[in-house]
């Protein structure tokens, strides 16, 4: 009994990775979880009761608190809440629809697009892309004509 209760601890498997590169593993990553969502939960009172922010903070951190306090195993804690769920993937099957619309955007709503770029990109654009470029032949010491 004594030798289980010593080397439970030590025999409980330990995260070695985060999977993300430059963010270190968290040893004691289920009491930090509980301080930050018993403090979320805190902070969130200053929230009018009735807003939908409020009440989405609030339900999405009671459940992962509840299940920091029930769950002793990280890799418990870790299946139960999805976080090996990917929320940037998407399958390759899957299909967008596109919708274009061509309705005028009013004046006090920026474009984001870059303004037009100078002659001088287009006409570079336009010799690259019209092949290369020879050298222009020099005889009897004239200098070659600037191209361009």
């Amino acid at each position: 009994m004594f030798v289980r209760r010593l080397a439970r601890p030590l025999m409980a498997k330990v995260k070695e990775t985060t999977g993300i590169v430059g963010l270190d593993v968290v040893p004691n990553a289920r009491e930090v979880l509980i301080s930050l969502y018993s403090k979320t939960l805190k902070e969130i009172q200053s929230v009018p009761e009735d807003e939908g922010y409020r009440k989405a903070v609030e339900s999405f951190t009671r459940h992962r608190l509840q299940v920091c306090e029930e769950e002793a195993e990280w890799e418990t804690i870790e299946k139960r809440l999805g976080c090996e769920w990917k929320p940037w993937g998407v399958p390759d099957d899957y299909e967008c629809e596109v919708i274009e619309n061509d309705a005028p955007v009013p004046k006090h709503i920026p474009l984001h697009r870059p303004g037009p770029l100078p002659e001088e990109f287009y006409k570079t654009m336009e010799t690259i892309a019209s092949g290369p470029v020879s050298e222009p032949a020099v005889t009897d010491g004239e200098k070659p004509k600037q191209v361009g």
